[in-house]
């Protein structure tokens, strides 16, 4: 393979066309100019110049090394530029949340691409453990969490809290217990827990593992609240979930007297160096959810 510094001091020479000029824009010696094309001749075996004391013309494989090698120089100087840059607004970014997170965060992060057309985001909704292992299979850039992770390659950081509430019909406000089991649960693949952290801490009534008589579920979180604005149920979802609902007037939010929040985790993969596109929507989402 044709060393790559050879071919360099040969097609600046054919551009110059002297040695010493040559010598000067490459910051080498003559000499070094000179044992760079001898080094060429000899691996091509043949010669590439016909000298004539101080000038030279090319050989027909001079003119050919000069003509493909010109190609060659480009196309290696557009990759150092390409692998050597990091612009901070363009580029595919793929980001990862539960679906409360992404209801606030997702129309932010839109924002910024909107205003960085080049900046491509990549949003996938995922519950917490399926979040854990995209990080740590390098499918995605970054990661939101409402729990710690287990797996040692991914890194995690607290960012903000998110609040849990208490979701009824707008007929139903302040309700008591009897009043909850009545209207029964609308549940959500982090029903259970959350109305256990919740209810736990406000209803002395509530006993560790008990469960509710389910009204209804619902896996799509932008979908949870329209039970219960029907009547049909209550519900416990972070803050973030209720405030995307459209129907404000149909549901009530209950302040209850002891508030309960879930830590929220950025994740990253512990040994990926993040590139400058990733630190852009790094900083948007803090700011947005801080």
């Amino acid at each position: 393979m044709i060393n790559p510094l050879w071919l360099r001091s040969f097609c600046t020479l054919v551009d110059v066309s002297h040695f010493t000029r040559t010598a000067e824009q490459l910051n080498m010696t003559q000499s070094g100019v000179s044992q760079h094309v001898r080094k060429l001749e000899e691996q091509l075996g043949q010669p590439l110049l016909i000298r004539h004391g101080k000038q030279f013309t090319l050989t027909d494989a001079g003119e050919r090394l000069y003509q493909e090698g010109r190609i060659v120089l480009s196309g290696l100087a557009e990759l150092e530029k390409h692998v050597g840059d990091d612009p901070a607004f363009e580029g595919l970014v793929r980001v990862v949340s539960p679906g409360s997170v992404g209801l606030k965060l997702y129309q932010q992060l839109l924002l910024l691409q909107k205003k960085h057309p080049k900046l491509v985001i990549d949003y996938r909704f995922a519950p917490n453990r399926e979040v854990e292992r995209l990080i740590s299979e390098h499918k995605v850039d970054i990661g939101f969490m409402t729990s710690s992770s287990m797996m040692n390659e991914v890194h995690i950081q607290p960012i903000g809290e998110e609040e849990l509430l208490l979701v009824t019909p707008h007929t139903v406000q302040s309700p008591s217990w009897a009043q909850l089991q009545a209207l029964g649960f609308i549940d959500h693949p982090d029903g259970a827990y959350h109305a256990g952290l919740l209810l736990g801490a406000n209803y002395p009534e509530f006993e560790e593992g008990q469960t509710f008589e389910r009204s209804g579920f619902c896996n799509q979180i932008s979908l949870i609240l329209e039970p219960v604005a029907m009547g049909l149920g209550f519900t416990v979802l972070p803050r973030h979930a209720i405030a995307a609902f459209n129907k404000p007037y149909s549901i009530f939010v209950n302040q209850l007297p002891k508030s309960v929040t879930e830590t929220l985790y950025l994740g990253v993969h512990r040994n990926k160096l993040l590139p400058s596109r990733v630190h852009t929507v790094l900083d948007e989402a803090k700011r947005c959810l801080k």
